[in-house]
């Protein structure tokens, strides 16, 4: 009995690093390629959105425009995956998610340009970007419902806190891939060709994931529970609105720091194109490190005051830190400690949100509640950051705006994480 006992001990924990591994590297390609995109912004800006007689500052906004979008097309995703995985299971879902978003990003590296093929260069961008966005929508929640269904007990916010890290060596990995190419090419290169490599080199790591996916085992919740009695929809519809207001906080403040900082850095403060990858790469440093460990804290102490840590943390951080980017006399390892420290705040949100939003729904309804409420937040709070941020900060002339976005969008993330309704390990 006891050999039977440790064999089965082995093949959960087996199953659940596989989980871990299946769900990860799909979180890697997706936001590998944001990373990538938010990188390259004034680059693509140049070359898909710039008719004769349009300015960089245009350009630039219609690039986070097409940004934007396909975070709209996120909740369409979560809904239309969401509703397949919750009934015909999480595997197949994955499966074809990663499919798509793989061939999508690929496919950006081969497009023509607007002087090749003129106004229909920036749709067929907007058309690859609307298809990452409905993958991406049905990829959260199929991602994290498998690795938090696989947990072990007592340690789902540990499990949950990987598909958070992953996104965080996604941008990482984004961003210093557009760092090594602008330091090894020279402007013209980059702007030709180079800028092409890096949406190309998701290929492989999508075949990768595809691998593990096809190798991946249901969730035993799925089999056990997927024929039970689901909630109310009202119900359903009100545990996404909170968890939507519960993440919308390390939403805008991870977009802020993590993506939309090199055009900032760029565009408002004058910064050279290396130097802005650089800080980027400095903040997603951070922002990876604080994550596990958040997220294991968060099994001991509950997710809400470690999530709630962070929430008031970008409160009362987000001007300070952006003010010492913008004098010129801060040094260069202070400026480097500011946005590392910006990243690993919002890190605390982002390492126990997975797990809180897993535990705020049932499984016959998980994969599309967790999805929806990160894909709505994500839509309004993280696609709109380089738009909003963009467009007032060249409409006001007032540098701190950055600041103020993402500690606003906090400041309502912590009123929700007060709000009762948690799962139970909050």
């Amino acid at each position: 009995m006891a050999l039977i006992s440790g064999q089965r001990g082995s093949a959960r924990r087996s199953g659940a690093v596989r989980a871990l591994a299946a769900g990860s590297v799909g979180n890697f390609v997706e936001w590998y390629e944001f990373g990538v995109y938010g990188s390259f912004a004034t680059v693509i800006a140049e070359r898909f959105f710039t008719p004769d007689g349009g300015s960089a500052a245009e350009a630039l906004v219609r690039t986070y425009a097409s940004f934007g979008l396909a975070f709209f097309f996120r909740p369409v995703g979560a809904a239309l995956f969401g509703r397949l995985g919750d009934r015909i299971g999480r595997r197949p879902v994955l499966i074809l998610v990663i499919s798509l978003m793989t061939a999508a990003t690929a496919l950006i590296g081969v497009l023509p340009t607007y002087a090749t093929a003129g106004a229909a260069a920036p749709w067929l961008l907007t058309f690859l970007r609307i298809v990452q966005g409905l993958s991406a929508g049905g990829e959260f929640g199929g991602a994290v419902a498998v690795m938090t269904e696989f947990a072990p007990p007592g340690r789902r916010g540990l499990y949950g806190s990987w598909q958070s890290f992953t996104v965080a060596l996604g941008l990482l990995a984004g961003a210093g891939v557009a760092a090594l190419l602008a330091t090894t090419l020279t402007p013209a290169q980059l702007g030709d060709w180079g800028w092409r490599v890096p949406f190309l080199l998701a290929l492989p790591a999508g075949s990768a994931a595809l691998l593990l996916r096809l190798r991946l085992d249901e969730t035993p919740a799925f089999r056990k529970e997927a024929a039970l009695t689901r909630p109310s929809r009202r119900a359903l519809a009100s545990a996404i609105a909170l968890g939507a207001g519960r993440v919308m906080g390390w939403a805008a403040a991870g977009y802020t720091f993590l993506v939309v900082l090199p055009g900032y850095l760029q565009g408002t403060l004058g910064a050279s194109f290396r130097a802005a990858l650089l800080a980027t790469v400095l903040a997603n440093l951070g922002f990876a490190a604080a994550i596990v460990p958040a997220g294991a804290l968060s099994d001991r102490f509950g997710r809400r005051p470690v999530m709630l840590t962070g929430a008031l943390g970008v409160v009362v951080l987000a001007l300070p830190l952006l003010r010492l980017l913008q004098d010129d006399g801060t040094p260069a390892a202070v400026r480097g400690a500011a946005v590392c420290a910006a990243g690993a705040v919002v890190g605390l949100m982002a390492g126990p949100g997975p797990a809180m939003l897993a535990e705020l729904f049932p499984t016959t309804v998980r994969h599309t509640g967790l999805g929806l409420a990160y894909a709505l937040s994500n839509a309004v709070f993280s696609g709109c950051a380089g738009l909003v941020i963009t467009e007032a900060v060249r409409r006001t002339g007032d540098p701190d705006i950055p600041a103020y976005y993402a500690a606003a969008a906090c400041a309502v993330s912590a009123l929700a994480l007060l709000t009762p309704g948690a799962g139970k390990s909050s």
